[in-house]
C-alpha cells in the first residue's frame, strides 16, 4: 500500500507562483490585481487565483504612556473609513506611515510630536501584525513609548495634510475601559492598551530601574 507523502509543515514565498500583477489604480493609495497559484497542504498546486489588493505601505503606531502618573495619551481625529458609521471621529494612538529609508521607531517619535505635541523617551516593541491581510498589504509595528503626559494637550496635526487632531489624557484604567465598552475601535489601539494592561507593572519597573 502506497504511503501518503509527508505534508509540508511550513510554507514560504517559494511556495507561491505570481503569474501576473497589474496596477488598477494609483492615487493616494494603490490597488493592484494579482493572479497567482500556491502549493496545497495536501500536495500539488492550486488553480490560478485572482485577487485585488490594496497597497498602502507599512506603518508604525505607539501608545504614549506616562509611567509615573499611570496615564496614557489618546488622540481623536476624523477617519474616512468611519465616515458613514456612528463614530466618524475615532479615538486612537499616534501612528504614521513608514517612508522609504525610515525606521518604525523614528516614525512614532515624529508622529508623537506632530499629532500630540510630546517627546518620547524609551520605547518598547509590542508586536507587528497585518491589520487586514485578506486584501491589504499593510503591516503595522506597534510600540508603547514613555512620555510626560502633563505636556500633552491641545489640538495638533499638519495643516497641509488636513489634520485636525485633539489630544486626550486619561488614566490607563479609563483607556482600557474604553476598549471594553467599545469606545475605542481602532485595532492597533486595542492591541496596545490590552498589552499595557497585562504588562504595565513590568514596564514601570523596567523604566524606573533604567532612569
Amino acid at each position: 500500500m502506497q504511503q501518503p507523502s509527508p505534508q509540508k509543515t511550513h510554507f514560504t514565498r517559494r511556495d507561491i507562483e505570481i503569474i501576473s500583477k497589474k496596477t488598477l489604480f494609483d492615487g493616494f493609495f494603490k490597488m493592484v490585481k494579482y493572479c497567482f497559484r500556491h502549493k496545497l497542504f495536501e500536495g500539488g498546486w492550486s488553480e490560478p487565483i485572482e485577487r485585488e489588493m490594496f497597497e498602502r505601505g507599512h506603518a508604525a503606531a505607539m501608545l504614549p504612556y506616562d509611567p509615573e502618573r499611570d496615564q496614557v495619551v489618546i488622540i481623536e481625529q476624523i477617519r474616512v473609513g468611519a465616515l458613514e458609521h456612528d463614530s466618524p471621529w475615532q479615538l486612537e494612538i499616534v501612528a504614521g506611515m513608514i517612508e522609504p529609508g525610515e525606521h518604525a521607531e523614528s516614525v512614532v517619535r515624529r508622529e508623537a510630536v506632530e499629532e500630540a505635541g510630546i517627546e518620547v523617551g524609551r520605547l518598547e516593541k509590542v508586536t507587528s501584525y497585518y491589520p487586514s491581510s485578506g486584501g491589504c498589504s499593510e503591516k503595522l509595528d506597534v510600540f508603547v513609548g514613555e512620555v510626560d503626559a502633563s505636556k500633552a494637550h491641545g489640538v495638533h496635526g499638519l495643516d497641509y495634510e488636513g489634520e485636525d487632531i485633539r489630544v486626550h489624557v486619561m488614566s490607563r484604567e479609563h483607556a482600557y475601559q474604553a476598549v471594553l465598552d467599545g469606545s475605542i475601535e481602532n485595532g492597533a489601539s486595542i492591541i496596545a492598551l490590552q498589552w499595557l494592561q497585562l504588562n504595565q507593572q513590568r514596564v514601570r519597573a523596567n523604566w524606573a530601574a533604567k532612569a
